[in-house]
């Protein structure tokens, strides 16, 4: 994927998906960092301490940014959510060269988890940047359970994650994440 001195940014949202992506590309020999964005969804604030959890387990520096002025969200698709936030990782970090990952899998219905979008959002970042900076989706193929698979062959805890829309300290049982969560027996 990279040579042993890239750099790698991760979205990490304190989930499955970005810790296991966080540690497959630190597996790649990439220096990694994270970066968790508070844009006033639901679940910000337990987000934030599980993202912080992971980097902290997996020794990786992370930076939290918050983005203000918005009404908050609720649960379900924020249309647009994960162009925004490789967007902003992208600005926010000033475009240092390397990989900027997300821990997107395939299976979902979400126009921004899709190849299709994945594309776009390599072309545009790869344009904008002059080619310094490259979007990775490493996941893009794997269903949700190959990448739960991977995270517990990697030894990764599942409980320093968190994966409730709602954003309740108890998970709410009945959002997508909550029912991906149960299915995967987690």
């Amino acid at each position: 994927m990279a040579g042993p001195r890239s750099r790698g940014i991760v979205l990490i949202s304190g989930g499955i998906d970005s810790a296991a992506c966080t540690h497959f590309l630190a597996q790649q020999g990439l220096d990694v960092s994270g970066v968790f964005i508070d844009h006033g969804q639901a679940a910000a604030r337990v987000e934030g301490l599980a993202s912080t959890a992971i980097a902290e387990h997996l020794g990786v520096p992370l930076a939290t940014y918050r983005v203000t002025g918005m009404e908050p969200f609720s649960c379900g698709e924020l249309v647009g959510r994960n162009a925004f936030l490789a967007f902003t990782a992208l600005f926010l970090t000033r475009a240092r060269p390397g990989l900027l990952a997300m821990g997107l899998h395939a299976g979902t219905p979400y126009y921004d988890c899709s190849e299709t979008f994945v594309s776009a959002v390599t072309k545009l970042i790869a344009e904008h940047t002059n080619g310094r900076v490259s979007f990775v989706a490493p996941f893009l193929t794997w269903s949700k359970r190959e990448v739960y698979d991977y995270f517990v062959a990697a030894g990764l805890p599942t409980e320093l994650t968190y994966s409730c829309e709602a954003g309740k300290e108890a998970p709410c049982g009945v959002c997508a994440s909550c029912r991906d969560r149960k299915a995967l027996g987690c």
